[in-house]
């Protein structure tokens, strides 16, 4: 059986939690704790370690799903989530004060997997707020990363057919990396 871990980041109140609840197969681990930050984001629990939920894709493959807590005071959680994630579910709220800067910075905290074309960004909330639009992020994504495409979309994060559409396009973003990180060696 191979195995897939995929990290799901981004600013708090993105959608995350939801986005594993609405995949795992399993009852999600979630480490939810009081926001004491509700001025920022108006919601009455954060993510201060991590989620974590599985989901099986096919007879073969396992995919276990990584949730980090949004907020800078608990980064260090980021490091340590990221070690053995082989893909990064970027997911940005489209109503946060800067929505393409949050996308840059947690970019920039997930570099390797940024560089390495393993990411999909997944702009939520687009119906809270219609901009920015989904060009401008394709646009300042391909100037931040003009050697890699990174593919970016708008989803519902409660939806499991959106989220699962979007996890398997990671996946397969991996593996076409992996691939070209690692081509076989041809037998003569």
């Amino acid at each position: 059986m191979s195995e897939h871990v995929i990290l799901f980041a981004g600013p708090m109140g993105a959608g995350k939690t939801t986005a594993i609840r609405s995949l795992s197969e399993i009852d999600v681990v979630s480490t939810e704790a009081a926001n004491t930050e509700r001025h920022l984001v108006d919601k009455p629990t954060t993510t201060v370690a991590l989620d974590y939920g599985e989901l099986t894709v096919g007879p073969h493959d396992k995919v276990r799903l990584y949730g980090a807590p949004g907020q800078r005071r608990f980064d260090f959680m980021w490091d340590v989530l990221s070690q053995r994630a082989r893909g990064l579910m970027l997911l940005i709220g489209n109503d946060g004060p800067d929505p393409l800067g949050a996308t840059r910075e947690f970019l920039a905290e997930f570099r390797p997997l940024a560089e390495t074309g393993r990411v999909v960004v997944v702009v939520t909330r687009s119906d809270v707020a219609r901009t920015p639009q989904i060009d401008d992020y394709a646009d300042a994504l391909a100037a931040w990363y003009p050697d890699r495409t990174i593919p970016v979309f708008t989803a519902d994060p409660r939806s499991t057919d959106h989220m699962r559409t979007l996890l398997m396009a990671l996946v397969a973003n991996v593996e076409a990396a992996e691939l070209i990180a690692h081509p076989a060696t041809e037998v003569a």
